[in-house]
């Protein structure tokens, strides 16, 4: 079994070499690929492997563009954070979709999956749908934060959060109603525990609700501003690499 991997961070690309090996001794991962361009660039130079690891997300834009510019014929097992792409994966060969963090038992079910069909008939939209929130589900992500004011405290539920950033080495979130609470947590435990269909990294400082983004401005160096509301007093820049991903996230 000649198996490629698509992904874009080398460290989850190692990760998923090992845990096919250990699944598939006998599968040679013959390629390794991080963009768009070095896909569809190594499939027009290569054998079609039996197999495809793909991450949705690349360095230079989503893998769909792949099969715009090379026919690939391998089926695929894609990979991503986001849920929202599982309708248009499974429309170009898809025989599964993992949500990362991708766990040993659902990979090893996915391979055996590929090599009980050879021709994979097409999922029905409601499979799809139950899958999803049976996946959603177990991601148990946070529902509401409890804020301490003084000697009391209240809840605020996430659908009320704006953005959540830091300043002064300190987190605060900001609700629609531009209210600002201070949180005993930094971005970087906050963005595990917050859905990714509603929350986005935007950088190092800001954590953006799609709810909050009023529009997207083109910025230098193709990076991309994004204006939210409640307003900020800096610019909220997303970086180029981030940019293509910020857009798939706000519905392009």
């Amino acid at each position: 079994m000649r198996i490629l991997i698509v992904e874009d961070e080398i460290l989850l690309a190692k990760e998923l070499r090992k845990l096919l090996v250990s699944i598939e001794p006998s599968a040679e991962i013959c390629g390794t690929t991080q963009s768009v361009e070095e896909t569809v660039y190594w499939l027009k130079q290569n054998k079609q492997p039996d197999l495809v690891m793909m991450d949705i997300e690349l360095a230079d834009g989503q893998s769909f563009d792949i099969f715009k510019q090379v026919h690939l014929e391998a089926p695929v097992i894609f990979t991503t954070a986001y849920d929202e792409f599982a309708i248009k994966a499974f429309k170009v060969n898809s025989i599964d979709y993992l949500l990362k963090p991708i766990k040993e038992s659902e990979l090893r079910s996915a391979i055996e999956k590929f090599k009980k069909t050879k021709e994979h008939p097409p999922i029905s939209i409601m499979e799809l749908m139950k899958k999803i929130e049976q996946l959603g589900n177990k991601r148990g992500y946070r529902s509401r934060f409890l804020i301490k004011l003084g000697q009391k405290m209240v809840s605020i539920d996430i659908s009320d959060v704006a953005y959540i950033y830091s300043e002064n080495k300190c987190t605060f979130i900001r609700t629609h109603q531009n209210q600002k609470f201070i949180i005993d947590l930094t971005l970087d435990e906050l963005e595990k525990e917050l859905a990714p269909q509603q929350f986005f990294r935007a950088n190092r400082q800001y954590i953006l609700s799609g709810k909050s983004v009023v529009s997207i401005h083109s910025w230098f160096n193709q990076k991309l501003k994004a204006e939210v509301n409640p307003p900020t007093e800096e610019h909220i820049i997303i970086s180029r690499d981030k940019a293509n991903a910020f857009k798939a996230w706000m519905g392009e």
